[in-house]
């Protein structure tokens, strides 16, 4: 199974709105069901978090958190995570059992 990148900023507004959020220390995730049954996943790294170099390694341990995850996740949801000012200096699995917590909670984990 693999997913697809949510690049237009209208679905990121909608998912924001009416999505339901988790929060951590690592790592915030926003959730919100789709209807076309697909797992669509957007990251989100402002400058608060660093430079340049730090956003793209934020945006990196994000990315490989989520696919060792993704095997277990149901499909037909949209997922936005958005780093914090911690996540560039952690490992990926910190920010994978941190999303492990927040998808667990969420009820979206097989």
């Amino acid at each position: 199974m693999d997913y697809i990148p949510i690049k237009e900023n209208r679905d990121f507004r909608r998912i924001y709105s009416r999505g339901k959020n988790m929060v951590s220390p690592v790592i915030v995730c926003y959730v919100l069901h789709n209807r076309c049954g697909t797992v669509r996943v957007g990251i989100t790294t402002s400058k608060r978090i660093g430079n340049a170099v730090k956003r793209n390694r934020s945006r990196r341990v994000i990315r490989a958190a989520f696919r060792e995850l993704l095997p277990r996740i149901k499909p037909g949801n949209d997922f936005i995570f958005v780093a914090r000012a911690k996540t560039p200096y952690v490992k990926s699995t910190s920010v994978q059992r941190a999303m492990e917590q927040q998808l667990h909670k969420a009820g979206l984990l097989q």
